[in-house]
């Protein structure tokens, strides 16, 4: 038997991750890496804020699986092959330390995402991992036992195995390719993204972060707890991107257009909220209301509720009268806002969608319906929240998919 080739289409995390690892664990394996633009690792070199955040420090699968809105069950079955060990081993071993944050959130101790990328590009050229940009695939054919990719240039290129690792796209259309081999498609949907407040006041504390808020969109069961950030276009920060995930498709659907209620002070409900209050009058009496916040609030955020609630900042907690605590209370527990539009982030963009996971097997990564490929990252129906778990995916699905071909 002649030589084995295997191309990977994609140069993104699960993409790399495929190739060198398979040209790692089989070194008869030609690889060859193709990627449409002339970037390589592009999201990678964006993700947490050019800091790579490259995992999230969870060991247990099942806690693991609950945070994907979609694919928790597939994933599941994958961890147990690769999983965030593995992902902290295998780059350790490569000379790149990993740091956990208080969120859970794994960064290089770099700090700088450049640490990944050039750990990953290196590994390709130790493994002879050959590398074509600018190359854009326009259709995927069967030939016999072989299968046949043929570029936007007209050329054709072969090969035993080709693993499909080139991320989601945001619309249906741009899936022809993949359909034409006989895969069905979920329809894709954008996921993390934040909510717009058009011409809303908060807009005006853009950059003010509050560590521990809870969001509920109205009129749904969907509601997440965490820190929240005000941007001039409306609402972000790790609450609203994991809502945004759950929600993705609900949204969607909503067309973007819906009610969301904030709790500023989570650890109170009203009624204690009210008690505290209460002791709050008597404790601070003579105080003015904008001086005194006993919440840990930023002030801004706590003059703008005052405001909010019609009451004067230059008023003493005493003289405050009840409908107006009554009202400021609610502003506090309950503060409803009208989202209309999302903004994605247009480098980081997540999409919940892609081939159905029915068609894949989840202990090999291999088409069920063209034997040879195979589908890595989030070409599939997989998509995590916000937090280390979409990279987790791609590591995870690149190093199945790796091992079964460098065994074939």
């Amino acid at each position: 038997m002649g030589q084995k080739h295997l191309i990977v289409i994609g140069g993104g995390a699960a993409g790399f991750f495929c190739a060198v690892n398979a040209a790692r664990m089989n070194p008869q394996l030609e690889v060859l890496l193709i990627e449409k633009t002339n970037k390589l690792l592009s999201k990678v070199k964006v993700s947490g804020g050019g800091r790579c955040n490259l995992a999230h420090a969870c060991f247990s699968i099942p806690e693991m699986a609950a945070c994907y809105p979609r694919g928790a069950n597939f994933i599941k079955k994958a961890f147990h092959q690769f999983f965030t060990t593995d992902t902290i081993q295998w780059f350790q071993e490569r000379g790149v330390e990993l740091k956990k944050e208080d969120d859970g959130r794994m960064f290089p101790v770099t700090d700088s995402s450049q640490t990944i990328i050039d750990c990953l590009v290196k590994e390709s050229e130790i493994r002879g991992v050959k590398i074509r940009m600018n190359a854009e695939v326009k259709k995927l054919m069967s030939s016999g036992p072989r299968l046949q990719v043929l570029l936007s240039t007209g050329e054709i290129l072969e090969a035993d195995f080709v693993c499909v690792a080139c991320g989601g796209y945001p619309k249906s259309s741009m899936f022809g390719w993949l359909e034409n081999t006989g895969h069905e498609i979920e329809e894709p949907v954008p996921s993390l993204f934040t909510f717009n407040l058009p011409a809303n006041p908060i807009t005006h504390m853009m950059g003010v972060t509050v560590t521990d808020v809870q969001v509920k969109i109205l009129e749904s069961r969907l509601k997440e707890r965490g820190p929240l950030l005000i941007t001039h276009w409306g609402l972000s920060g790790p609450s609203i991107l994991r809502l945004s995930a759950w929600g993705a498709r609900e949204l969607h659907k909503r067309n973007y257009d819906f009610r969301i209620s904030v709790h500023w002070v989570p650890l109170f409900n009203e009624n204690s909220l009210r008690d505290q209050f209460r002791q709050l009058r008597f404790d601070l009496g003579h105080q003015k209301l904008a001086g005194k916040n006993p919440f840990g609030l930023p002030r801004r955020l706590w003059e703008y509720l005052l405001i909010q609630s019609q009451i004067d900042t230059e008023m003493r907690w005493a003289d405050m009268p009840l409908a107006k605590q009554n009202s400021f209370i609610k502003n506090l527990c309950a503060q409803e806002f009208t989202v209309k539009g999302k903004t994605t982030f247009k480098e980081e963009f997540v999409t919940a969608g892609g081939i159905r996971l029915n068609e894949i097997d989840a202990g090999t990564m291999q088409s069920k319906k063209v034997p040879g490929l195979f589908i890595a990252g989030e070409t599939m129906d997989v998509d995590g929240i916000t937090g280390g778990f979409n990279f987790q995916h791609a590591w995870t699905s690149g190093y199945i998919a790796a091992k079964a071909i460098a065994s074939l």
